[in-house]
């Protein structure tokens, strides 16, 4: 079996359940991606959440990433907000959706309690807040501008 995170037991990926403790999952994830098959030029590989990730700073945008499922009456509701943005705020906002119950692992580095959950992202990749439950459009504008974030 290889050492991949995405081909391992969702058990071993599982986020500790002392709540004092997640440096515990991050030092697991660290190590996991460190062991990843090499590549011909001997490169680690990552796995396709941590791809994502890495992609998505490289642009140097704001970014908003919402973590829901295509079964949820609140995640469906978010839908239309999202693509709203996406296309309203091209090349100048990152507006990303993770369904969790189709990619758990991309789910896990985010140790969300419910779903949908917003998180509200610096250009830099710094975590800016957080928010559970439907959120409309004109509330994330404003949630932006209260963090500083100018998307005008």
């Amino acid at each position: 079996m290889s050492s991949c995170p995405s081909e391992l037991p969702r058990k071993r990926w599982a986020a500790p359940k002392k709540p004092g403790a997640p440096w515990m999952a991050l030092a697991a994830a660290a190590l996991a991606l460190a062991s990843c098959a090499r590549s011909s030029a001997g490169e680690a590989t990552p796995p396709p959440a941590a791809q994502r990730a890495l992609a998505s700073t490289a642009r140097r945008l704001p970014r908003l990433v919402d973590l829901g499922a295509n079964q949820c009456v609140s995640c469906k509701a978010m839908t239309p907000v999202l693509e709203g943005l996406r296309s309203d705020y091209a090349g100048k906002l990152q507006v990303d959706f993770v369904d969790v119950w189709q990619d758990r692992a991309a789910a896990e580095p985010w140790h969300i309690a419910m779903i949908p959950t917003q998180i509200f992202l610096a250009a830099d990749g710094r975590e800016l807040g957080r928010h559970e439950g439907f959120i409309s459009r004109e509330e994330i504008l404003a949630r932006f501008e209260s963090l500083g974030v100018a998307l005008e």
